[in-house]
């Protein structure tokens, strides 16, 4: 996955979260809505994966490394990672 394609996914769950969230302005409370907070909280972590490649990708070009070696990490290292 090269930047343009983390950027392009970055947008498109930026999207679907802001949709989301609206539908959950609107809504009334309730179990039913469940699946969205659950989505919510995956698009979260997809979006924090996301961003996480992007700088280890930037990092490895700033430094002459090859930027395709960056991976994805797990969503437990990226949400506790503390810099």
């Amino acid at each position: 996955m090269d930047e343009q394609d983390i950027l392009h996914r970055i947008q498109s769950l930026v999207e679907e979260e802001r949709d989301l969230r609206e539908k959950a302005e609107s809504a009334a409370p309730g179990a039913e809505h469940a699946p969205d907070r659950t989505r919510l909280q995956r698009i979260e972590e997809d979006l924090d994966q996301c961003w996480d490649l992007l700088r280890q990708r930037r990092a490895k070009m700033q430094y002459g490394e090859n930027p395709d070696e960056a991976e994805v990490r797990p969503v437990k290292q990226v949400e506790d990672y503390r810099g």
